[in-house]
């Protein structure tokens, strides 16, 4: 054998995907090399999506960290097909034993029975209501949901339990929910944010191919907006050499479409989405890809990525400094806020079960 080639993939096989290679998690003892024998190498099938169903006994994942501000969430799916090349959920799919490279894109993992597990966490004597935080982590509304329908369920249980509920999502398939969460806003029980990264729909698709395009999403602010859904609009992740300069168009786009408040987060590259991202910038982006990852060094302190809290959101530095104070004028401008309303807690209920009888009192 001659030469021992990597674990990226023929073009043709990742058409339509983020991800250009499929290297093994940090937990694999081993890997596969293509190897070219000289006799050429078999075109490969372009990757499909395969669905299993995920056997979780539980739904609710509660967090602790300082920086963000729920304590629980919901993720229906694990892994995502919107194939974001920047998504920090990709090292997710290491635990599994798979890639956080296509594998995370394309061998997704679905949780039906998670209104049912719901039903069961919110009825328990011991809990207590507070905001449910859902596409946290991987997008509730990606393209599967069309067909299995999981998040329409869970939305079902938390609007029969009068539960408080945040969702973030690119999918336009959220407006398929517009009636039911327009009546859980109409109480004080939900609000929406739309993520955007660019107004420049070729970028997206390279960027985030299977996610809806530009216009798409401001559509879904406005639809939203004016179903009585509050919706923040998410800058995020701002790229820097990419998308920054565009941190004031697009908050002037969310504000026109109907947006009410708006927020940001930069690029952030933990563990396997580092050399993902990399190989994409340089085969996309190769004359940007420099002065691209300059920058992000920059803003983690002259690494790839830095965890620390309250750094990791924003970053570092001049040019973090700089952001900042660019957001907080346009804030200004735009007339957006930094916070949605309070979601209420007080109408949380358990509802009775089909043939209990209901108290008189």
């Amino acid at each position: 054998m001659s030469k021992v080639e990597s674990d990226r993939v023929l073009p043709g096989a990742a058409r339509g995907r983020g991800a250009l290679s499929n290297a093994p998690g940090r937990f694999e003892p081993h890997r596969r090399l293509h190897a070219d024998d000289g006799w050429g190498r078999e075109p490969e099938p372009q990757v499909r999506t395969q669905v299993t169903e995920d056997g979780s006994r539980s739904i609710l994942a509660r967090n602790t960290s300082p920086d963000i501000p729920f304590d629980r969430s919901i993720n229906p799916y694990r892994g995502c097909e919107h194939g974001c090349i920047y998504c920090f959920a990709r090292p997710s799919h290491a635990y599994l034993g798979l890639s956080p490279g296509l594998d995370f894109e394309t061998r997704l993992f679905s949780k039906p029975r998670a209104p049912e597990l719901l039903r069961k966490a919110l009825s328990a004597r011991r809990y207590r209501p507070d905001v449910i935080a859902i596409g946290t982590n991987t997008d509730p509304y990606q393209p599967v949901e069309q067909r299995l329908q999981i998040m329409r369920g869970v939305l079902e249980v938390l609007n029969a339990f009068r539960h408080p509920v945040s969702i973030v999502t690119k999918g336009a398939l959220i407006r398929r929910d517009l009636g039911l969460l327009a009546e859980m806003a109409a109480d004080g029980l939900a609000h929406v944010g739309v993520s955007l990264t660019t107004l420049d729909p070729k970028l997206s698709r390279r960027m985030e191919p299977r996610a809806a395009a530009p216009a798409h999403r401001l559509r879904s602010i406005g639809l939203l907006a004016e179903a009585g859904i509050p919706v923040r609009a998410m800058i995020a992740p701002v790229v820097p050499g990419l998308t920054d300069h565009e941190l004031e168009s697009l908050m002037q786009a969310a504000a026109d479409a109907g947006a009410t408040a708006a927020s940001y987060i930069v690029l952030r590259l933990p563990l396997e989405v580092s050399p993902l991202f990399r190989e994409w910038l340089e085969e996309v982006y190769p004359d940007r890809a420099r002065r691209v990852m300059g920058r992000v060094r920059e803003l983690h302190g002259g690494r790839d990525y830095d965890p620390e809290w309250g750094r990791r959101m924003r970053g570092q530095g001049l040019w973090a400094d700089l952001l900042a104070k660019r957001f907080a004028v346009a804030l200004g401008r735009t007339g957006l806020s930094r916070q949605l309303p309070a979601l209420r807690r007080d109408l949380f209920r358990v509802p009775p079960r089909p043939g209990e009888q209901l108290s008189l009192f």
